[in-house]
């Protein structure tokens, strides 16, 4: 099993580099589409996607082994919320890349019976709920980190002698108890959350990668699946930069969100 993952981990670079080579030929296709270019030129790039869509598929072959493997080590995590999370990522993943690789054989001629749109549908919901549990855990990541920033912002206003600012923790003039103040007051407080909302994902670079990453490849199954229907144009953009991202975290390991 060990040997299986670490040649699984050789091919991750090349299967992404496939995935935004297939995204871009969809973002192209749309493109060249919407602008009148010749049929003919349309087709070869549809062609195109296609060969690279199954070569990815040969390329996963076995990552629910991977998956399998990562769901095992999580499932050690002291933190549940996190161990949670993951765990159900991982087996979602594998579900997924399970359903990928009976696709494959379907399309390969391999196994000509395979009903490919079911299979299709299996895999992609499994993928939207990987996806889920991933946003889920991003969303875990940015609470307990904005919990500790509040934290330490209170400390040091008590150790300076400041009160809280802008009157948020206690009200005074224009504050909630103030005929017409209550909407003044949510409306600062919203915009300080969002400012330490941004002043978190600007400090935590692989948080952000995630949450953007995620949030991009959610587009994808939410599409195939028929529950919003983005169009080719959307996918291909959104499959593109999610790519863009994975090949990033592969050259910069730093950048990978942990655990």
């Amino acid at each position: 099993m060990d040997a299986w993952v670490r040649f699984s981990a050789q091919s991750q670079a090349r299967e992404r580099l496939c995935r935004a080579a297939q995204y871009a030929c969809s973002l192209l296709g749309h493109a060249l589409q919407k602008h009148g270019a010749s049929p003919e030129l349309q087709k070869q790039i549809r062609q195109l996607e296609s060969h690279l869509s199954l070569g990815r598929k040969l390329l996963r072959l076995g990552n629910s082994a991977d998956a399998l493997e990562s769901a095992k080590r999580a499932v050690h995590l002291s933190d549940v919320v996190l161990r949670f999370c993951i765990t159900v990522s991982h087996l979602n993943r594998a579900l997924y890349f399970a359903c990928d690789n009976v696709l494959w054989a379907g399309k390969s001629g391999l196994a000509p019976r395979v009903d490919q749109e079911k299979w299709a549908q299996r895999s992609f919901r499994y993928y939207l709920f990987s996806l889920i549990m991933n946003l889920s855990r991003d969303a875990y990541e940015i609470r307990l980190l904005m919990e500790q920033e509040s934290s330490a912002c209170s400390r040091r206003l008590k150790g300076s002698g400041g009160g809280a600012p802008g009157g948020i923790e206690n009200a005074g003039p224009g504050g909630p108890g103030t005929p017409g103040g209550g909407l003044p007051h949510l409306a600062l407080k919203l915009q300080l959350r969002v400012l330490l909302l941004a002043r978190i994902l600007r400090g935590h670079p692989p948080l952000l990668l995630d949450v953007v990453r995620n949030a991009c490849d959610l587009f994808i199954p939410l599409d195939k699946l028929g529950l919003w229907r983005c169009g080719p144009g959307t996918v291909g953009l959104c499959g593109l930069v999610s790519s863009i991202l994975s090949i990033l975290t592969l050259i910069c390991p730093w950048l990978r969100l942990k655990p």
